[in-house]
């Protein structure tokens, strides 16, 4: 489990984020939804490392990032995943040296080992070997993220972050992309972290979700009481479509 406790986080002044306590569990989804500028993606990148805190604690597994030494700092991120907005591949290297990369770094295995790891993070994204010598500007923008998931786990994570996985796909890659990404979370019983306003996205996978709003946590729970919960920064945020409005009055209606 991932644990934040009063975490406050400010920059030059302004307070960004203040008296954060959540919990992120393991072989579940855990979304961290919100606006734009209401400070999940600062709440992500402090539960990472990227920014340091001014105050509060998190804690990986008991293990308090704050108190960690360089060294031990070094050795929590081989235990991470990252998976990028836009995928952020490398596009002078093929789909499979991208995969390559992070274990190249990191791994102590041989030249072979590497890449049969990577072929088995890249097969079991259901990706085929006749993509793998190719580069990313030769695939698709689902394949991408395909190839970009299989990086994030090449290294075997015990925690994976995703910053808007699904950002410039189109509806039904996008359900695909979520799927996979559950799919790795369960088979392997990761803490995945999903920083997202995809109300798609939210409903279909959000198994543990905190909603951030003007930089404090409005609201905890999962994708099966969102309809019903009578939160009203939540509903400010999951009803500011009039599809999601329809949507929860015919529900209303039907109970």
């Amino acid at each position: 489990m991932i644990e934040v406790k009063n975490l406050y986080k400010s920059f030059d002044g302004k307070q960004v984020l203040s008296d954060i306590n959540a919990k992120f569990y393991k072989g579940k989804i855990n979304q961290i939804i919100g606006q734009s500028g209401g400070g999940k993606t600062v709440l992500m990148k402090s539960i990472i490392g990227l920014y340091p805190i001014d105050s509060g604690e998190v804690l990986y597994d008991g293990r308090n990032i704050g108190l960690m030494s360089r060294k031990e700092i070094k050795e929590l991120r081989k235990e991470i995943g990252m998976l990028f907005q836009g995928s952020a591949l490398f596009d002078s290297q093929t789909v499979i040296e991208n995969v390559m990369f992070p274990l190249t770094m990191f791994s102590p295995k041989s030249k072979a080992e590497i890449r049969e790891q990577a072929e088995f993070c890249l097969t079991r994204v259901d990706l085929k070997p006749q993509s793998f010598d190719l580069y990313p500007s030769e695939i698709s923008g689902g394949m991408q993220k395909r190839v970009a998931i299989a990086r994030a786990i090449a290294l075997q994570p015990k925690y994976l972050f995703c910053d808007e996985p699904n950002s410039g796909l189109d509806p039904v890659t996008s359900l695909l992309i979520d799927k996979l990404i559950e799919e790795i979370t369960e088979e392997y019983n990761i803490i995945t972290i999903i920083n997202t306003h995809d109300m798609n996205s939210i409903m279909e996978i959000g198994a543990n979700i905190i909603l951030i709003s003007k930089g404090k946590m409005a609201w905890q729970g999962s994708k099966d009481s969102i309809f019903t919960d009578s939160n009203e920064a939540l509903n400010d945020f999951v009803f500011a479509s009039e599809l999601f409005r329809t949507i929860r009055n015919k529900k209303q209606v039907v109970f």
